[in-house]
């Protein structure tokens, strides 16, 4: 059995005795009913949005009062088709709704990606669709003008995620988007925010030096007030919705102004949702290059985090891959995979995680053309 196959088993397996576990590590809680470990993948997600659990809040609840426990897994096309065609090839997000449902998850990441495109090794590799509009033919974006084809996809996709019982993390902003990572590649050739991709004269990288990584602080006012504007977009098409959640950025810089960002962002959304009908927690997840701990994680105005992994900098006490640290309750933890290894995980790490009180999920390339031999490797 191949490593995926064989961690969407564990999950499953996770979900099959997830109360009679609960029960016993449930120290916190004084209600046993509200251990019935609710999945809610069987029916609709329709008991409210979700809000940390007053008297175990390792976890979620909703207006039924009992802990929802999410696990799952997610994958790049999601939301935005992806491939080295342009426009790629149409994700078949119905079949993999279909599989998800089918491994009794109840929890995905969906991508965001801020850039047009990007270099990979066989050539250009494209997002589609985008936030903004490119009007009449020109290959440049007018930032003042939203896609909308691309606000509808989001809330159609986070609607049938819902008649399936499954909670969607929305991804706002993308690390990927912005700089190279240490990777050949460079995505931010391809950003709308890149003076040269834009008919409104924004320049993302204020200090020229062929990157973005400004457009994640506060430095740019200008784009700042951009961003809040397309966060406010995002949350009036799903404030409605119950089965989500809404991530800053996926894998940001590990700088402090960045860090400045996001919770500025966490608490923009807080604030935004505060005159809304619904109120949605926010997750922020762990940036890379690998900052040198998980304080900032911790330390954020954010219900929920997702950590990195502590071997990574010889630390002893937040280790998540291989020796997760138990839950404490001064947040939700969505222990991904992706934060972790990129690629990976084994039934110990889902075991471990399991049972010392944090919500893991699985990094699953799935459909990705791109890694279509990995399946084959023995790693793998």
């Amino acid at each position: 059995m191949n490593a995926r196959k064989y961690l969407l088993v564990f999950f499953i397996t996770t979900f099959a005795i997830g109360a009679n576990l609960l029960l016993s590590c449930g120290e916190r809680t004084k209600d046993k009913d509200q251990f019935a470990g609710r999945r809610s993948n069987s029916s609709t997600v329709k008991s409210g949005p979700l809000r940390v659990h007053s008297s175990n809040p390792r976890y979620f609840t909703d207006d039924s009062g009992k802990v929802i426990y999410l696990t799952g897994s997610h994958t790049w096309s999601n939301l935005q088709d992806r491939g080295s065609l342009n426009p790629p090839s149409p994700f078949d997000y119905t079949g993999y709704l279909g599989f998800l449902k089918e491994n009794n998850h109840n929890f995905m990441r969906m991508w965001a990606w801020e850039n047009g495109w990007t270099t990979d090794a066989g050539g250009k590799y494209f997002n589609h669709p985008m936030v903004y509009e490119r009007r009449d033919g020109n290959p440049k974006f007018d930032i003042s003008r939203f896609n909308q084809i691309y606000f509808d996809r989001l809330r159609q996709r986070v609607i049938a995620a819902r008649d399936r019982g499954i909670y969607v993390s929305i991804m706002l902003f993308q690390g990927w988007s912005i700089e190279k990572k240490e990777e050949l590649r460079n995505p931010w050739l391809g950003h709308p925010f890149n003076i040269n991709n834009n008919i409104n004269g924004i320049n993302g990288d204020a200090n020229g030096d062929g990157e973005g990584k400004e457009v994640h602080t506060l430095l740019l006012p200008a784009v700042v007030r951009l961003q809040e504007v397309y966060v406010r977009k995002v949350l009036d098409m799903v404030n409605d919705l119950d089965n989500v959640l809404y991530e800053i950025s996926n894998e940001d810089p590990s700088t402090p102004d960045n860090t400045a960002w996001q919770y500025h962002m966490i608490n923009y959304i807080h604030s935004y949702e505060a005159s809304k009908s619904n109120r949605h927690p926010v997750l922020m997840s762990y940036p890379w290059p690998p900052a040198q701990n998980n304080n900032k994680l911790f330390s954020s105005p954010a219900e929920a985090i997702s950590p990195g992994w502590g071997g990574k900098w010889k630390s002893s006490g937040d280790d998540y891959r291989e020796d997760p640290p138990a839950a404490n309750g001064c947040k939700v933890i969505i222990s991904d995979t992706d934060h972790l290894w990129g690629i990976g995980g084994d039934h110990q790490w889902v075991w471990k995680s399991f049972l010392r009180g944090l919500n893991p999920i699985f990094m699953d390339p799935h459909l990705d053309e791109r890694y279509q031999e990995h399946p084959s490797k023995p790693r793998w």
